[in-house]
């Protein structure tokens, strides 16, 4: 796709760009039901999805990416400037889609016989959140739940940091922790929390009966943990050992080793 010989783009002040510029903010994507995603890869996820309303992109990405550019209702070239407005990284991609917010009640995500849910409790960093849907991805699990003061998913950095997987499984988002948690125990979901002062070791054979699910690991803050209430709620905690000198391990590293030693222990048990 080209523009028109003779047609200026559309620059900051445009109003469809003004729009689309209030869905960097939390309060304009709650607002708006959309949310913005940068870059080829995550337009193409988007679009395969299904949420792309519409495209910004300039004559330049447009000429490298001109695959991208059937599928959205309404595709509008703008300039760099333009497109830099809509974009929170330091070196802009030139494309941007404006796309439905993915997240769904809670009860819909645990529709089914979920085996492996991670839940996010506090979790305020987009990148840790991001990160978390991303390993959650790729160990297989059947939904995140967002639980609580946590970040929005549909965040610029934690829509990257997931490097699209929000758009492989369900996401919902509830700020009543207490419900999430119900919603979990109703769906027969063990509750986990991982906690480096738990009294299951996550590597003790012991512990195999319980990973093996169906369970639902839940995760707090990288500075504070889980919530004490949320943690009071669950059914174990699960430490992870360190038989090394470091102090901890970070959040997401720390999702993962528990996902995936539940994944392992489904395994050696079916």
């Amino acid at each position: 796709m080209s523009r028109p010989t003779g047609t200026p783009p559309g620059t900051e002040r445009t109003p469809r760009v003004v729009a689309a510029r209030k869905l960097l903010r939390r309060a304009g994507r709650d607002r708006a039901g959309r949310f913005l995603v940068e870059g080829a890869q995550a337009v193409r996820e988007a679009l395969a999805h299904g949420v792309v309303h519409e495209l910004f992109v300039t004559d330049e990405a447009a000429a490298r990416h001109p695959d991208l550019l059937d599928g959205p209702d309404r595709v509008t070239v703008v300039d760099a400037r333009a497109a830099a407005s809509l974009s929170d990284t330091v070196t802009p991609q030139g494309i941007v889609a404006v796309c439905a917010l993915l997240d769904v009640p809670v009860a819909d995500a645990l529709r089914g016989a979920p085996r492996l849910v991670a839940v996010c409790a506090g979790v305020t960093d987009p990148g840790n959140a991001g990160t978390i849907v991303r390993v959650a991805d790729a160990a297989g699990a059947d939904a995140v739940l967002l639980a609580g003061d946590t970040v929005d998913p549909h965040n610029g950095k934690a829509v990257r940091a997931s490097t699209g997987s929000v758009f492989h499984l369900p996401l919902a988002r509830d700020r009543d922790a207490t419900a999430v948690l119900d919603a979990c125990r109703a769906a027969g979901l063990t509750l986990l929390v991982a906690d480096g002062h738990g009294e299951l070791d996550l590597l003790d054979p012991v512990a195999d009966p319980v990973l093996a699910g169906p369970v639902a690991w839940i995760f707090g803050g990288e500075a504070h943990g889980v919530p004490e209430a949320v943690a009071a709620a669950a059914d174990h905690r699960v430490r992870v050992p360190i038989p090394g000198r470091a102090e901890s391990l970070n959040l997401a590293t720390a999702a993962a080793v528990c996902l995936y030693a539940s994944v392992a222990a489904a395994r050696r048990r079916a």
